[in-house]
């Protein structure tokens, strides 16, 4: 299939689209109309009439931009997010259309085991810059890239492409206003309003006044016919000088070229079949593709992109050591970490951004410093966690390094599914819940995340840190920054000893990921303790040692990464315990002594942790009370070695 030469629009350099080039531009729609069309045909599988009213749109946003398949690798170029990805059809032809891909291997490939043209985007595909299919999401990575943009000084552009019936969710209204208050005047929304979702009229299903809602959050809005390149030229030429984020409403029709599929929900998730297929291709004045595809088909799928999480370039400053008078919180060392190593790579040349992003929880965090230090990379997001997750995510996708501090119910628990698109994404966040497991104290069972461990354990690429003391959170914090890929510190809120032997800290040492460092030597059994349980780890050994009972304790940083090494070596004392303060079923010592069983290790092991909601009191009452205090973790090993004999 050969297209004519594209027409590119991102000069702007007509006041008004000439009628030469919009009348181009019209036949080209009709090839890429046809394209989606038989893409979704031959499938068997996908939306065709989402992607036919979104067509013109996808054109012109991606006419507009400044990107190509020469710079679509690079950082200094404009942004296309797209947020209903489902109208993917439209998107691979579009792209085909300007050159990014063959357009008989998306139309072969489209939906095929293996193949990198997917159902929904996916950045595997070059000039696809996020990938999407959880609706609602895309303007608050639009955020991202906008953010990123302007901290890396370069003057891009980012374009979001919308459906209409996405409209009413909130994470959309997080990201307006976030959008606003940066003042991010690049991003333009270019909203297709079909009125059609799956259930019917995008009004009666649920109403959303749009025009009204962004220009509420302090948007521009324009309106255009979605279906004329002329007044999508106008529109997105107006929007470039408006001074202020701009949302284009695209009024356009569902299935908009193909009579049965014209403003009817029918065929927004069918494809055409049979004697339909072959009237909607008669009607967009194309041949038949699907069998020109055949003549086209190759041995094996074109090759998928490489994306892969960007390797920052940063001063990382020297580790501080945290000495046996030292007692402070793994947060604060976190905070002091962060802030000296974002001062020495503010606004430096050659360096990564450093941006900290946050949801009205600075104190708490202990991101403030940063805040004082680097004022223009500390981003202030407000109350509202789903927008920023994403946010932070594209962003480290957009050339800095993002740190999102938050409480670990609300970091992680809450905005679960947003993480999970930063993990499908490849992204380069450093997420830092604090205030995890029952070190919440008085807050009570709403705030303790005891379940991180678990949520992090269903993502393929994240890893995770949870600290034992200050020195450790230190270390962990500068090997995450400039760790390439997604990264999770968590930690509780109360102050720590660090932890030492003969004087000296033991953990004042570089941090290996996946390494469980050895804190106390005993023979008689082990303790495989997660994070900060190590200190109760090593009160409730001192314990066991006055009954004449040497008890080694691990400090377990890497619960996903599991140390076989520290695991056989315990296991060699013949009595394991796992302490955390996690939910016990599904927290580190489930995966350890699971791990244990398949290696063929043999010894007697229990696992003690979160069994049930946690109380509403100090933290030590709190422990106490779930059998989490160095004396019941003191008697629940020698319960377990009676057991032993």
């Amino acid at each position: 299939m050969v297209f004519d030469k594209a027409v590119k629009i991102n000069s702007f350099q007509w006041e008004e689209l000439p009628p030469a080039e919009e009348r181009q531009l019209d036949k080209a729609a009709q090839v890429c109309k046809g394209l989606a069309v038989a893409m979704v045909a031959r499938a068997n599988s996908g939306h065709p009439a989402g992607a036919l009213s979104s067509m013109k749109m996808y054109m012109a946003a991606y006419g507009a931009a400044n990107v190509s398949p020469q710079n679509c690798d690079s950082l200094d170029r404009d942004f296309v997010v797209i947020s209903h990805g489902h109208t993917s059809a439209a998107a691979y032809a579009t792209l085909a259309y300007y050159g990014f891909v063959d357009a008989f291997d998306a139309l072969n490939e489209f939906r095929r085991t293996g193949s990198r043209f997917q159902g929904h985007v996916e950045r595997m595909v070059p000039g696809i810059d996020w990938g999407s299919g959880c609706l609602g999401q895309g303007l608050s990575a639009g955020a991202g890239f906008a953010l990123a943009q302007k901290a890396r000084g370069y003057d891009g552009r980012v374009y979001v492409l919308m459906g209409d019936g996405e409209q009413p969710k909130g994470q959309i209204a997080e990201a307006r206003r976030l959008i606003a208050a940066r003042k991010l005047t690049s991003v333009t929304a270019l909203i297709d309003v079909n009125d059609i979702q799956i259930s019917g009229r995008c009004g009666d299903v649920m109403p959303a006044h749009i025009k009204e809602l962004w220009e509420a959050d302090g948007w521009q809005t324009l309106l255009c016919d979605g279906d004329s390149f002329a007044e999508l030229y106008a529109a997105l030429k107006a929007a470039r000088a408006a001074g202020r984020p701009t949302a284009i409403l695209c009024r356009t029709t569902m299935g908009k070229g193909v009579s049965f599929m014209e403003d009817k929900p029918d065929y927004h998730g069918k494809a055409a079949s049979g004697d339909l297929y072959r009237q909607a291709m008669k009607e967009l004045g194309q041949p038949d593709l699907v069998a020109l595809a055949a003549e086209h088909k190759k041995a094996k799928f074109s090759a998928a992109r490489a994306v892969e999480p960007l390797k920052a370039v940063l001063d990382l400053g020297a580790a501080k050591v945290y000495g046996p008078a030292d007692t402070t919180d793994n947060r604060s060392a976190f905070g002091s970490a962060l802030a000296e190593v974002g001062q020495l790579n503010y606004k430096k040349t050659g360096r990564a951004p450093v941006l900290v992003f946050d949801c009205d929880l600075a104190g708490s965090v202990k991101t403030g410093e940063f805040a004082k230090k680097c004022p223009d990379n500390f981003i202030q997001c407000g109350i509202q966690e789903n927008t920023t997750a994403t946010a932070a995510g594209a962003a480290s996708a957009g050339g800095v390094v993002s740190v999102w501090a938050d409480f670990g119910v609300f970091g992680l628990a809450e905005a679960y599914n947003q993480q999970r698109m930063n993990d499908v994404n490849h992204a380069n966040e450093k997420l830092v819940l604090t205030h995890v497991g029952l070190d919440v104290g008085e807050d009570g069972m709403t705030h303790q995340c005891i379940d991180y461990v678990a949520l992090m354990l269903n993502f393929f690429n994240w890893k995770l840190v949870v600290p034992a003391d200050p020195n450790q959170t230190d270390r962990a914090t500068r090997w995450a920054l400039k760790t390439a890929g997604n990264v999770c510190l968590a930690m509780g809120r109360s102050k720590l000893p660090a932890l030492c032997a003969n004087g000296k800290p033991l953990l004042a040492r570089d941090f290996t990921y996946g390494e469980a460092v050895k804190v106390r030597e005993g023979k008689d059994a082990a303790i495989l303790a997660l994070g900060a349980m190590a200190g109760r780890a090593v009160q409730a050994a001192e314990l066991l040692a006055e009954k004449g009972v040497e008890t080694a304790v691990y400090a377990v940083s890497c619960p996903l990464e599991i140390d076989e090494r520290a695991l056989t070596e315990a296991f060699q004392t013949g009595t394991v315990l796992t302490v955390e303060d996690h939910n016990v079923v599904s927290g580190m010592g489930s995966l350890w002594l699971a791990r244990a069983e398949e290696l063929g290790l043999h010894s007697v092991a229990r696992r003690l942790g979160v069994h049930r909601y946690g109380d509403s009191g100090p933290s030590e009452e709190v422990y106490a009370a779930m059998g989490l205090s160095a004396d019941k973790i003191a008697e629940s090993l020698e319960e377990l070695k009676k057991v032993a004999r």
